[in-house]
């Protein structure tokens, strides 16, 4: 239930439900990227370190002795990094495994999400940790993955989605994909910047992009969609019970 943004200066803007800290990122610096999810916000620094604010129950938030990080991902109780030697390392609530990533290598992304982590590996190939595992083994040509509710989407190099849901409907014939993410629900950029959703769930369940062009980024939460413009504005639509959507001034807005 909130939203973080990324300037192109390595500063970093949050929105939305702040009663944890989690949008309490006015102090960062040199960050290259970031990670919102659930009730904690996690950056990476441009040295490799991680930086995290925000509910810390089950240790989400014990990053500050990482190194040599080159991606991060926010699970709702769990926070997932990426090595430069393709090793992964995670923090928070294992209930579900969901942390048991110390045996991976020659990973290339990693996705984090509720009670799973998924891992791509340099081959185009996918590794989970839970439930998942069976039917993301026999993935191939898979260029970039998203981790939701209950659900993990995989990009292929052709431009088409994969779905671990055993009806793929919902992502059957998208084409032209650039950029994946799932959060409520899937979603997809297109090359031409406009950006596809499906409905999972329900036949009912929102649509927030359908008419938005131009777009460089897309993040789906649990009830708002955010998307990049190519000029560094920013873009949402959904519940803004807690000013989630509150981002019409933001510029200069980098892909994070």
């Amino acid at each position: 239930l909130h939203t973080v943004g990324l300037y192109k200066d390595g500063t970093v803007a949050a929105v939305g439900n702040n009663e944890y800290g989690q949008c309490d990122v006015s102090g960062w610096s040199n960050i290259v990227t970031v990670a919102a999810e659930g009730l904690h916000t996690v950056g990476l620094c441009g040295d490799g370190t991680v930086v995290a604010v925000g509910w810390n129950e089950y240790g989400q938030c014990d990053v500050s002795r990482w190194s040599d990080i080159v991606a991060v991902s926010a699970g709702s109780w769990h926070t997932v990094g990426l090595r430069s030697d393709g090793t992964v390392v995670a923090v928070g609530r294992n209930g579900s495994g969901q942390c048991d990533v110390s045996g991976w290598s020659d990973i290339v992304a990693v996705a984090a999400e509720g009670n799973h982590t998924v891992g791509l590996r340099s081959n185009g190939t996918v590794v989970s940790t839970e439930y998942e595992e069976d039917l993301l083994g026999t993935w191939k040509n898979v260029a970039a993955i998203a981790a939701g509710n209950n659900l993990t989407i995989g990009l292929c190099i052709n431009g088409t989605v994969r779905s671990s849901n055993i009806d793929e409907t919902h992502v059957l014939g998208w084409r032209n994909i650039v950029a994946i993410t799932t959060g409520d629900h899937p979603a997809g950029l297109t090359s031409n910047g406009t950006v596809l959703e499906s409905s999972y769930f329900y036949d009912d369940d929102p649509k927030y992009c359908s008419d938005w062009t131009d777009i460089v980024a897309v993040s789906i939460g649990d009830s708002h969609a955010v998307g990049l413009h190519s000029d560094g504005t920013v873009v949402a639509e959904g519940s803004t019970s807690f000013g989630q959507c509150d981002v019409s001034t933001w510029t200069n807005i980098r892909t994070p």
